[in-house]
Parts: C-alpha cells; sequence; structure tokens
C-alpha cells in the first residue's frame, strides 16, 4: 500500500481535495493499494515517518525549501504543479506518485522534480508526466 501525505498551507484546500481523492480510491476498488491522508504544512514533520510520500501543493515550494534546510526527510516530496492541484485526478496523481517514488530512489534528492520541470509554477500539465505531451 502506498500512503500519501497531501499538504497545504493551512490544511483547508489539502482536506477537500483529500476527500475528493478518497472517494475516487473507494470508487476504484483501491483502498487496499492506496491511502491518502491531509495535513497542514506545519504538522507533516510529525507524521512523514508513516507514510510514503509527501505531497504539496503549489504554493508551499518555499516552505518546503525552508524545510530542506533544517531537515532531511527520508521520503520524497512532490510538489504538485498548479493545474494539477486545483484539477485533482486521483488516477493521474498516482501515477505521478509512482514515478516520483521511482526517482527519488535512484536520487534521494528533495523535493522531486521530474525532467525540465524544476520551476513548478511554470508547468502547465493537469495530468500524470507520464501521460502528458509535454
Amino acid at each position: 500500500m502506498i500512503k500519501i501525505l497531501l499538504c497545504c498551507a493551512g490544511g483547508f484546500s489539502s482536506s477537500a481535495l483529500s476527500s475528493k481523492v478518497q472517494k475516487e480510491i473507494l470508487e476504484n476498488q483501491m483502498e487496499n493499494d492506496y491511502y491518502i491522508e491531509f495535513s497542514p504544512f506545519f504538522t507533516a514533520n510529525k507524521k512523514m515517518s508513516e507514510f510514503d510520500i509527501l505531497v504539496c501543493c503549489p504554493h508551499l515550494i518555499m516552505e518546503v525549501k525552508k524545510m530542506l534546510k533544517v531537515s532531511t526527510p527520508s521520503i520524497p516530496i512532490y510538489i504538485l504543479p498548479p493545474r494539477m492541484y486545483g484539477l485533482m485526478s486521483f488516477k493521474e496523481l498516482v501515477v505521478d506518485v509512482i514515478d516520483i517514488l521511482d526517482l527519488y530512489n535512484q536520487s534521494k534528492i528533495n523535493p522531486v522534480y521530474f525532467p525540465n520541470e524544476e520551476n513548478t509554477m511554470m508547468v502547465t500539465r493537469h495530468v500524470a508526466h507520464r501521460n502528458s505531451k509535454t
């Protein structure tokens, strides 16, 4: 089972998106394969050890960089592209999560970016990286 911790600044938007995603997990009968929970970013350090990946909303870029200056998380951190966060589809998110886990296992560098997506705010795709045409 892949456990995903979804964070935003205060937990409000990630709460709504997490509920949407949990519904998709149940509808697709994938509850034995995936688990998602939301959290405000400021509590992520306390919860990270229980998860396989930390997925952050786009506006947390600077907060993630600050955190990485003082700690070294042992799980990958993925900052979602803005359009993907806004249109959150679990089927697309899980494809990125699987690929990010693979990338992290190769490099152990956080945050994890797909090639040519180091500037998250410039990424315009709303689907998983491998499903995009760019």
